[in-house]
């Protein structure tokens, strides 16, 4: 791949060089860096809001208009800030996956009305906490949740996680995958779903909606693979009976890599439509990735570069342990320099500071003689970076700024 190639599929209005340095949201990240520090997650609530408009429109252009919702999964980024600016939006709600999120959403403006719950291996705790918030809308994943949200919440309505044993991802990367031929602990299977509803009628549970998330990061060659198994999961639907309202989850992707192309969102759409056309049903999604992942970046220090045998390593001042996804699912941020000096580029290593074999950011990164630069910026680290982050090694420091 050329050098040109390599640098320019990122590059968008708000994410570009402009006379040889690089800007994000109408700041130069230079700037930035040498602001704020690092390392730092910078995310543009321009970007995010975009992303929200676009999948709004999509949906409305082919024949969803006021049969959906967006529910925001902020396991994605739980950033306070972000999640108070998403509720000025007025554009989505939230998917929260433990008691702690929920409360979490609450304390930045999101009524329990707003929030569609589901979780795994809940105890009483949860539970018990849970229950406390009136209008809150649970989705059981299980049996025991059905039991235990009857003996608390009878003659209420509930939704029930199902599990089609068909998974979905990125380039069919099984990391990213929630249901498959490997049985998981996610949702009721079809074999379990007459007893999901006996036990639902024991506690005069009314079931309202049927939700299933099989997987993540998909992208347009994928969306195949996304009409089979939303055809495959209306059987569930029809089972049930009065069904109100489907969660297909979240999973939208954004391309990582040059070869990526970005998701197809009117064929996306038009999926949704065709396979739910006519049945009165109300539509919920789950987009995470697709919202913020592409609106945040990484800014690090550029601590060492060396020659080890035949590879150059550039040493950085952070490690997986803030970021897990390169690591943990194979997801590359690629590093950018933060000017573009149009010298030649050549394949390095970007490293971090932990201890572990797998602390590698990116291998084979085209980047140019960083002679005089001081840091490196790591696109789409929006999502899934800073609220899987760990303490591990004592190496868990960093800082956040959502810029307007």
């Amino acid at each position: 791949m050329n050098q040109q190639s390599y640098y320019g599929w990122w590059q968008r209005d708000d994410l570009c060089y402009r006379h040889g340095h690089l800007f994000f949201a109408g700041r130069s990240v230079q700037a930035l860096a040498d602001q704020f520090g690092s390392p730092s997650f910078v995310y543009a609530a321009a970007r995010v809001q975009a992303n929200l408009e676009r999948l709004h429109g999509a949906l409305a252009t082919a024949g969803l208009a006021d049969r959906f919702s967006l529910c925001y999964a902020m396991k994605a980024n739980r950033f306070a800030p972000l999640l108070t600016f998403l509720k000025q939006t007025g554009l989505c709600g939230i998917d929260a996956c433990s008691p702690g999120e929920v409360e979490h959403a609450v304390s930045c403006g999101f009524a329990p009305a707003e929030i569609s719950f589901t979780a795994s291996s809940l105890s009483s705790r949860d539970l018990e906490m849970l229950a406390r918030y009136d209008g809150l809308f649970m989705d059981c994943d299980s049996l025991h949740a059905i039991r235990n949200w009857g003996a608390r919440k009878p003659g209420t309505k509930i939704g029930i996680r199902v599990n089609p044993a068909m998974g979905i991802g990125r380039a069919a990367n099984d990391k990213l995958q929630y249901a498959g031929e490997i049985t998981t602990k996610f949702g009721i299977y079809w074999e379990q779903f007459a007893e999901a509803l006996e036990v639902a009628r024991n506690y005069d549970l009314r079931i309202a909606k049927i939700h299933f998330h099989t997987g993540c990061g998909y992208l347009t060659p994928q969306l195949e693979q996304l009409e089979r198994i939303i055809a495959h999961c209306l059987r569930f639907v029809d089972a049930a009976g009065e069904v109100e309202r489907v969660n297909i989850g979240g999973g939208l992707g954004v391309p990582h890599l040059a070869s990526d192309q970005p998701l197809d969102l009117q064929r996306w759409a038009e999926v949704l439509h065709r396979q739910f056309a006519g049945r009165g049903l109300h539509l919920e999604i789950e987009p995470g990735d697709y919202l913020v992942k592409d609106a945040g970046i990484l800014l690090l220090e550029k601590t060492f570069v060396e020659r080890k045998k035949n590879t150059v390593f550039v040493g950085v001042d952070a490690g997986f342990n803030i970021a897990p996804e390169p690591a943990c699912y194979n997801l590359p941020f690629q590093p950018l320099p933060l000017r573009d000096d149009r010298t030649p580029y050549a394949p390095v290593t970007v490293v971090g500071n932990i201890n572990e074999a797998l602390d590698v950011w990116y291998e084979n990164a085209l980047l140019p003689d960083l002679t005089g630069h001081t840091h490196l910026a790591l696109i789409n680290a929006g999502a899934y970076s800073s609220a899987m982050a760990s303490n591990h090694c004592l190496r868990g420091h960093f800082k956040e700024f959502l810029l307007f």
